[in-house]
């Protein structure tokens, strides 16, 4: 999972009850809201976002779509802090407690977790999460993703991407430059070595979403039953 010394967590800000407030989602929020009200506002269920940082992303999430309930989970004790604090002051009844996760544990998606819910989730979420974490990290959300998604669950994964061994912009490849250089297992993914993951996994990629700032939401859904 992402390293609590990331381009990111140099930016936040800290408020005395642990509430950590990141750049990040002041860009991104409603860009990543809109993609996910378009496909999760008629469903109903619980939805595990993957490295969810400061926690804003899932209160924000929550509150928009109230059909939901919504799961943060993040390796970094000071992020779960964060979460459960954004959670506290929201007041909102469809967040759950923050769950230790490292999607870059060997059997993570072969069980679950302390305090998981029962049933299937209807989706999984992480944003810029697989740039800023070793390649495993990325394998451990695939699998995650289809053994613990429920029929049409979808993964939804946001941030920068090559596509063909292509950067889509000059500052993307400057980015990545810099995340190899601070640590040679991060950098910029190329989609058609993460979609071949999720393909062994059991998921099909379904669409690509084009984002501001040169970024993408790759979203991918369980593959239908044949048997």
């Amino acid at each position: 999972m992402p390293s609590t010394d990331t381009p990111y967590d140099r930016q936040f800000t800290h408020a005395p009850d642990g509430r950590l407030d990141a750049p990040a989602y002041h860009r991104n929020f409603e860009p990543m809201l809109a993609v996910l009200r378009d496909r999760l506002a008629e469903r109903n269920g619980h939805v595990l976002e993957v490295g969810s940082g400061t926690g804003q992303h899932v209160v924000g999430f929550a509150r928009a779509l109230p059909s939901t309930t919504w799961w943060p989970s993040d390796p970094a004790p000071e992020h779960r802090r964060s979460a459960d604090a954004w959670h506290a002051e929201s007041g909102a009844a469809n967040v759950m407690p923050a769950i230790d996760l490292d999607a870059a544990a060997p059997d993570v998606g072969r069980g679950g977790a302390a305090g998981w819910p029962l049933e299937s989730f209807a989706a999984v979420l992480a944003m810029n999460v697989i740039h800023i974490a070793p390649w495993r990290v990325c394998e451990g959300i695939m699998r995650l993703a289809g053994a613990h998604l429920a029929p049409a669950g979808l993964l939804f994964l946001y941030g920068p991407f090559r596509r063909g061994g292509t950067h889509n912009a000059p500052s993307n490849e400057a980015f990545d430059a810099m995340l190899r250089r601070e640590n040679i297992e991060w950098g910029v993914r190329d989609l058609e070595e993460v979609e071949a993951v999720a393909e062994r996994e059991g998921l099909r990629l379904a669409e690509i979403a084009e984002m501001p700032a040169n970024n993408l939401t790759v979203i991918f859904e369980c593959k239908p039953d044949d048997g």
